[in-house]
């Protein structure tokens, strides 16, 4: 029976541990994916490491937030496609705004997309551990499909549509006295355009993945390149 025990526990903790990897994994990749585009003076990790807790940490206010709302407006396709979108853009806004904006280490334009991408990763990834925890709960067995399907997508969505108001709070340093914050203020309505979007196709099944796959994702990317791409090209300019 001990032995039985000892064997249970083991099982148990091999579960959970597989659990937090298949959640954890794609927001890590798509962290270093996108830290290693700041070929010129990378962040120090340290504090890429206090964005994405943070960034993990917004995901529970945020989803009180979403539940209180809930409440008062029971209807889940209201509060996926407007409430959460909403909610989550900013809560990943105000960890960078916050926490790293203002300090001496955002010093280049592409330090927006950076650390808005980290915060945004580290809101992914608790979302995404939960979401891998429920399927386990109901199905019993590790959901590895949509571990791959949620790192392909979602994961890196959040990160795409974060870098729309990154890129904004980046462009600041190069002309602060003419930027004020107009721009931000776009981009974030921008990033919660493209959420509302990414989470209605999402709800409409087959057509809607269809158009996320081929659409709306790889326009994300695109979007997102010459952002960066604009960014390196500001910083290496000053």
């Amino acid at each position: 029976m001990l032995i039985y025990g000892a064997m249970s526990r083991l099982s148990m903790v091999q579960e959970i541990a597989s659990l937090l990897v298949l959640g954890l994994a794609p927001a890590l990749f798509w962290l270093w994916y996108f830290y290693i585009k700041d070929r010129y003076d990378p962040e120090p990790r340290s504090w890429i490491l206090w964005i994405f807790l943070l960034g993990m940490a917004s995901t529970i206010p945020a989803a009180l937030v979403e539940g209180l709302i809930g409440l008062v407006v029971p209807s889940e396709f209201l509060i996926a496609v407007i409430v959460a979108p909403i909610v989550e853009e900013l809560g990943k806004f105000l960890v960078v705004y916050h926490f790293v904006f203002r300090h001496p280490v955002f010093d280049e334009p592409i330090d927006g997309i950076v650390y808005a991408v980290t915060a945004a990763l580290g809101f992914a990834a608790l979302e995404n551990v939960l979401y891998i925890v429920a399927a386990y709960s109901e199905t019993l067995s590790l959901p590895l499909e949509l571990s791959i399907v949620r790192g392909i997508l979602s994961v890196p969505g959040h990160a795409l549509m974060s870098a729309m108001w990154g890129f904004a709070l980046g462009q600041s340093l190069t002309r602060p006295a003419t930027f004020g914050h107009l721009p931000v203020v776009h981009g974030l309505l921008l990033a919660i355009a493209l959420h509302a979007a990414f989470n209605l196709l999402v709800s409409l099944e087959i057509v809607g993945a269809a158009l996320l796959v081929i659409v709306l994702v790889p326009g994300m990317w695109l979007v997102t390149g010459r952002k960066i791409a604009s960014s390196l090209d500001a910083g290496g300019k000053r």
